[in-house]
């Protein structure tokens, strides 16, 4: 590679640019530069609390050509049953393992740690301060468009009062002292994996306090699976084209989904308001359901040495309990742009469903499609983030449209069917399955009319 010149700069090296630029080294012969202000790949892994883990089985994550895990079952814990979800530890190893033996040994790729990128192939150093221009020959691709907020890199959105115990989730593992009470603040999954931890390490239910702003629909990791469990996943897939197709209201929706347990709640008497993806166990929501100190009074606004203020009230503390910042805004939502555009890849997500599958394949369509970027984009025109109930019912519909003109295009569509990343890429070996066989009938009844009822029960923007 010559020094001042790259085929492609990716900035970023987490998840969806460690998917792309693999995706870019398998089918062409391209060179990349991959520039990132963390150490090391990993992306907002490098950063995450010790005791977080995928939602996800591992088989679902990483890049196509690297497996990740064992593929192993858990036997033990509230993922007994389900296949293996990798830590924060052993995601950084994994992606370190991929740059040093992947990547770098190819001779094609230049990674470039501790450095910003300031646009027009301009690119600093965070260590010496050195800058350089780097010539790119076809594409800067910006992985960083949608990068969120995680605890442990973002202030807390709320006052907080000299003396009061304040906490990331990764500082909770390390405390130096005891705390007579815990008072974990956020409705997302980092709080839910928090409280979770806590119970685990035997907390007493009676010892957390839980503000939740908005309770949230989750999905249900038993329908989520690989392997010999794949046909469970199909199915789930089914049930929610079905659901789609015979739902009166997005209200109704949600409880037929959550009739077949393909989603679930927290409290079973509280409606939900927010869908973010994030995926549980059923054994999760058990232990969860213990706690029974849970406030409802919007978000916090301050804490304070003796009360914490919320929009609607406030309640006590004292200088003996440990509060838990978990309330940061996570994945961000600005406005929709075209994925591929002339000298640029802005990586979005286009369909409802596993992230790096859909990470590797914009790789696979910027390598295998050919034609301009007009034809790339009809192939996967950009939806937000899902953060409200109705965003999953237009995600839900951006898939069931979208995955037919992909499965159509001959390149790409042999690459998903070959992909590991692919939930569904080896669902043929379960063809004679009676779930399968159902689901596929299912899917042939319902399809057409689940994609007109949703185009109905949530409109776009």
């Amino acid at each position: 590679m010559r020094d001042d010149e790259t085929d492609y700069l990716v900035v970023g090296a987490g998840a969806a640019a460690m998917a792309f630029t693999d995706a870019l080294l398998t089918h062409t012969s391209a060179t990349v530069t991959i520039v990132d202000r963390r150490h090391a790949p990993g992306g907002h892994w490098v950063d995450a609390y010790p005791y977080v883990r995928l939602h996800q089985p591992s088989a679902f994550y990483g890049v196509d050509s690297v497996p990740l895990g064992d593929d192993a079952l858990d036997a033990v814990g509230s993922n007994a049953g389900c296949y293996e979800r990798a830590s924060a530890a052993e995601l950084c190893a994994y992606f370190e393992r991929v740059m040093q033996q992947r990547f770098l040994p190819t001779g094609r790729v230049r990674y470039l740690p501790c450095t910003d990128y300031e646009g027009e192939g301009r690119i600093v150093s965070r260590l010496s301060g050195a800058t350089r221009e780097l010539g790119v020959r076809r594409k800067v691709v910006d992985t960083t468009y949608l990068e969120g907020s995680i605890p442990a890199t973002s202030p807390p959105p709320f006052a907080v009062a000299d003396g009061v115990r304040l906490v990331t989730p990764g500082q909770l593992a390390r405390l130096d002292r005891a705390a007579t009470r815990f008072v974990v603040i956020g409705g997302g999954k980092t709080a839910l994996d928090t409280c979770a931890w806590l119970l685990e390490q035997g907390v007493a239910p009676g010892a957390i306090r839980w503000i939740r702003p908005r309770d949230g629909w989750w999905l249900n990791r038993r329908f989520q699976q690989p392997h010999a469990l794949l046909p469970e996943l199909y199915r789930g897939a089914s049930l929610q084209i079905e659901a789609c197709a015979q739902a009166t209201s997005l209200d109704d929706l949600f409880a037929r989904l959550e009739r077949e347990s393909v989603f679930l709640r927290i409290d079973p008497d509280v409606a939900p308001t927010m869908f973010r993806g994030a995926i549980v166990s059923e054994a999760e929501l058990d232990l969860l359901r213990t706690i029974e100190d849970v406030v409802r009074m919007g978000h916090v606004r301050a804490i304070e040495r003796d009360h914490i203020v919320l929009d609607e009230g406030s309640v006590p503390t004292d200088e003996r309990t440990v509060h838990v910042h978990c309330a940061a805004r996570g994945l961000a939502r600005p406005a929709s742009r075209p994925i591929f555009a002339p000298g640029r890849v802005t990586v979005q997500p286009f369909f409802f469903g596993f992230a790096c599958h859909q990470f590797a394949m914009l790789g696979a369509i910027e390598a295998l499609v050919g034609g301009d970027d007009d034809d790339k984009n009809r192939l996967c025109p950009p939806i937000p983030y899902w953060h409200e109930n109705a965003d999953f019912a237009r995600a839900f519909l951006a898939t069931l449209v979208g995955d037919r003109a992909r499965a159509a295009h001959p390149a790409l569509g042999a690459w998903m069917k070959r992909s590991r990343l692919n939930p569904t890429s080896g669902i043929a070996a379960h063809r004679d399955d009676p779930r399968v066989t159902e689901a596929r009938e299912r899917i042939k009844r319902h399809g057409g009319a689940a994609a007109a009822n949703l185009a109905t029960l949530a409109p776009p923007r």
